[in-house]
């Protein structure tokens, strides 16, 4: 018995915004779009084209409070090929939240306030 890794589901409040978040900031694209027959929900799925793990932005009909996000200490963590680029799109865009330079890696927050680890590609 083998599992893989499909997705992973974060809920959004303003769903157009958050893809955009996530284009912009970090190149992922929607993969694919369901909509609830009666509108309740919409999911996008976006991929960074290079595998097959992709993030589910949920979209909640009638949802207008931001989401309790606890102590926000599960994270989603991207690395990059061009860290230098990366943290001055971030830092020009205003999202880079906590960073530690000792250790080589940044956080940045999207709109609904979820944390995502940028790391240095491995050499």
């Amino acid at each position: 018995m083998k599992f893989l890794f499909s997705h992973n589901n974060l809920n959004v409040l303003d769903l157009e915004k958050s893809a955009g978040f996530y284009r912009d900031a970090l190149g992922l694209a929607e993969i694919r779009r369901k909509s609830a027959a009666d509108g309740s929900f919409t999911l996008a799925f976006l991929g960074d084209g290079a595998g097959g793990h992709y993030l589910e932005l949920t979209w909640l009909r009638g949802r207008k409070e931001k989401y309790d996000l606890g102590d926000n200490e599960v994270h989603l963590a991207f690395t990059v090929d061009d860290f230098p680029a990366a943290h001055a799109l971030h830092e020009k865009m205003g999202c880079i939240c906590y960073e530690n330079k000792a250790m080589g890696l940044y956080f940045i927050e999207d709109p609904d306030g979820y944390w995502l680890e940028i790391l240095p590609a491995k050499k």
